[in-house]
């Protein structure tokens, strides 16, 4: 009886004891961001909702600024190893990621070597095939992605003759549009956002023209610009022509146009898809939506669009119990039901096909006009080398030079052709001089 009590007394101990102890603290994995604002609350958000599911792992974001500034601080706290295990990183930056020797994990290995369920052909091809290699293999996680549409003013179109119920699908209908509205009083007819990203990389994809040789680079590091083609330089020409009417109004790089669009000045705009919210917050008028036009006498247009946002890479040099985490964070952003609300949340695109159809099944697209038609655009047709996207080194300075160029044709100080084969003349500069810098790729 005295050695059971005892021993009884032991294990009170002992229970007593692991009751008293604090529990295991989880381990806190480090991801770096460039979302600032309401984009950076929804995404402080998924990583408060990963950490809630589980006790194990602890995802903690830090915003760093824009995308420039994540990722030139992620490379600096690499070299003094105190790097995070994710980052995000724009799209066109890819190909620097992967010249990145020996510092990235790609993620089809981390998925591969932690066991969690992850396929490709879940992910929308449009989104995927951006980040993968010629193979197949995922190298980074999609993460916000979007893709330019087109926005239109429901009561300019009314005060112009125009049907406020029918977005103009072609360039021929966009001009023709645009120059009723100017009729009508309207500042300008239409304007564009983003340069380079809308008239050079998805013009070209959705008429099915290649932007670089290499299947746009995602076959190898000697790529070279090939955009200066016949129809390239025919819209540019067109916009060109326009613009001395302000048909078409040129409104400066990046995302310089937006305002102008809710603002009320422009009838017509070509932006991208995730600015949808910002635009039906700020605008006092009905809002129409279409699809980016398209050529009509080019056969097999449109093809589909390609995207742009960012993804999230993961760096290597971190302890093991990390990239565990890592892994369940991946497959929990991959749940439709967190990518659904993800994709509601900010208009940013779905990045797999179960999220789109849950997405249409809770009726939000009924509910919300217009939000389909960024998904329906670049899922339209199967991608193909030259709507896959593309893979180009120092991609962040070639837009640069591509957007000086179209604004020397747009001033009119030279011709769309002039421009456009000055602009390959300096890419290709810069993609040989990438191409020396990472011989070993």
């Amino acid at each position: 009886m005295k050695s059971a009590f005892r021993f009884s007394v032991l294990v009170a101990a002992a229970i007593a004891l692991v009751a008293a102890s604090p529990a295991r603290a989880a381990t806190e994995i480090a991801w770096w961001h460039a979302m600032s604002g309401e984009l950076g609350r929804q995404l402080e958000k998924l990583a408060a909702d990963f950490n809630a599911t589980q006790a194990e792992y602890r995802i903690v974001p830090s915003f760093k600024g824009n995308y420039t500034e994540t990722v030139t601080a992620a490379i600096f706290a690499f070299r003094s190893r105190g790097q995070p295990a994710i980052v995000q990183v724009n799209e066109i930056a890819t190909a620097t990621m992967m010249a990145a020797k020996g510092a990235t994990y790609p993620v089809f290995e981390l998925m591969r070597d932690e066991a969690e369920a992850f396929s490709p052909t879940a992910y929308l091809p449009a989104v995927a095939g951006y980040y993968t290699d010629i193979a197949g293999n995922m190298l980074s996680f999609p993460f916000n992605a979007s893709t330019p549409i087109l926005y239109y003013n429901k009561d300019l179109f009314r005060a112009a003759g125009l049907d406020p119920d029918v977005a103009p699908k072609t360039w021929p209908e966009v001009g023709a549009a645009a120059k009723r509205l100017r009729a009508a009083g309207a500042a300008c007819g239409f304007t564009t956002a983003w340069p380079s990203w809308i008239h050079i990389e998805n013009f070209s994809a959705f008429h099915n023209l290649p932007i670089a040789t290499k299947a746009n680079g995602l076959g190898g590091l000697d790529a070279v610009l090939t955009f200066n083609n016949p129809l390239t330089v025919r819209n540019i020409a067109q916009l060109a022509d326009w613009q001395t009417t302000k048909v078409f109004d040129y409104s400066g790089r990046a995302t310089s146009a937006e305002p102008r669009f809710p603002k009320g000045e422009c009838g017509i705009f070509i932006g991208s898809s995730a600015t949808r919210a910002d635009i039906r917050a700020n605008s006092k008028f009905e809002i129409g939506y279409g699809m980016l036009p398209y050529w009509p006498d080019v056969e097999g247009a449109p093809q589909n669009t390609i995207i742009g946002g960012a993804t999230l890479w993961v760096l290597r040099d971190r302890p093991r119990d990390e990239y565990k985490g890592v892994a369940k964070f991946f497959a929990f952003l991959s749940r439709p039901e967190v990518q659904a609300s993800w994709h509601q949340n900010t208009g940013y695109l779905p990045i797999t096909r179960a999220a789109f159809d849950l997405a249409r099944a809770q009726g939000f697209y009924d509910r919300n006009p217009g939000m389909a038609i960024s998904i329906e655009q670049i899922t339209l047709k199967m991608p193909t080398e030259n709507s896959k996207g593309l893979r180009l080194g120092s991609f962040v300075l070639i837009r640069d030079v591509i957007d000086d160029e179209l604004e020397q044709a747009f001033s009119g100080r030279k011709s769309a052709q002039v421009a456009l084969d000055s602009a390959i003349e300096r890419g290709n500069r810069l993609l040989r001089q990438f191409e020396r810098a990472n011989p070993d790729r």
